[in-house]
């Protein structure tokens, strides 16, 4: 998070403000949150200021986060948690949040990854010539057990269309199966 709590409270109190999910009961619930837990934030008499009932929740919320601004960023990181406790919903809407959400968001910019394996660079006609060398040297090695000498001679034939290795593995195969 880029922004201290304190600038972000300050683009979020307009918002916080208007919110007409904030009543009266939760404005209070939060305020006693801050007095409960965090005494060195909210003193009681402050807590006894900022509850009174009569006041609309929107009033409210004004002083008290003009409070918790003067406060300064441990008070505003207290009061995003009590939010976030209590008014969840709320909390996910708050401008910076949705901002901080946008970021984040994989499917919002689509990054692409270049990531690079050793194999994306050769191409489908790689994959299957070494898949077609790999299945053969598995029907050459399920079948060894039995004694094909006319089977074993072509596999030694078609290792000479195929690169230096794989041409020795397979006449040296042949070569071996022969000598038995």
């Amino acid at each position: 998070m880029g922004d201290s709590f304190l600038e972000q409270l300050i683009e979020d109190s307009a918002f916080l403000k208007a919110e007409r999910r904030l009543s009266t009961q939760l404005v209070d619930k939060l305020i006693l949150q801050l007095n409960r837990i965090y005494p060195q934030i909210l003193s009681d008499k402050e807590a006894t200021k900022f509850r009174n009932l009569d006041v609309p929740p929107s009033v409210q919320l004004g002083e008290l986060l003009a409070h918790l601004q003067g406060k300064g960023e441990e008070a505003c990181k207290e009061f995003y948690r009590a939010l976030h406790l209590h008014v969840e919903e709320v909390y996910y809407s708050l401008p910076t949040r949705l901002r901080l959400r946008d970021s984040l968001d994989p499917l919002a910019y689509p990054r692409v990854c270049r990531q690079r394996h050793a194999l994306n660079d050769r191409g489908p006609l790689f994959f299957l010539g070494c898949f077609s060398v790999t299945v053969g040297l598995a029907l050459l090695y399920y079948y060894s057990e039995a004694k094909v000498t006319g089977g074993s001679r072509a596999l030694g034939m078609a290792g000479l269309g195929l690169k230096k290795k794989a041409q020795e593995v397979l006449i040296w195969y042949t070569e071996e199966s022969l000598m038995k």
